[in-house]
């Protein structure tokens, strides 16, 4: 059985989880309310503009290293016969652990100061977040790996 990031970063497809990626961050980013939403939405664009492509080319070069982080549970989901989208869901803390122990030591490197201010500033409430992402998330690789 191919393992997730083989599936996920195999060249016929790459582009195209590299583009739904991209578009799960952004509607992610969208929907979110209240003052920890503008939080979220004011960091988003202030990232963003760094510039032109940015987030697509952190979500290319994050990629294999997700997909290598979210293959344990991919694997049991297969293994038990269970729908990789529901079995993400039942295991978001997991899957948002595993997400962000990549990026937390991806920010802890950063020499942009602004990105790692950001980071900084978000990560308080990330695991919550990255949470809320694992339906889409799930959907996703259930599409391109299920």
């Amino acid at each position: 059985m191919p393992s997730l990031p083989e599936l996920l970063t195999d060249e016929r497809r790459k582009q195209t989880v590299i583009d739904e990626c991209v578009q799960l961050v952004d509607d992610e980013v969208r929907d979110k309310t209240g003052i920890s939403g503008l939080a979220i939405k004011a960091g988003y664009a202030a990232v963003k503009g760094i510039k032109p492509g940015f987030i697509r080319n952190v979500v290319r070069d994050l990629l294999p290293e997700f997909a290598a982080a979210l293959d344990p549970i991919y694997q049991e989901a297969v293994g038990r016969a269970e729908p990789i989208a529901g079995y993400f869901e039942r295991n978001a803390g997991r899957v948002a652990d595993a997400l962000l122990a990549i990026t937390d030591e991806k920010a802890r490197r950063t020499t942009n100061g602004l990105i790692r201010g950001t980071y900084d500033k978000l990560r308080g409430t990330a695991k919550r977040n990255v949470e809320q992402a694992v339906p889409r998330l799930g959907r996703l690789v259930e599409r391109h790996a299920g």
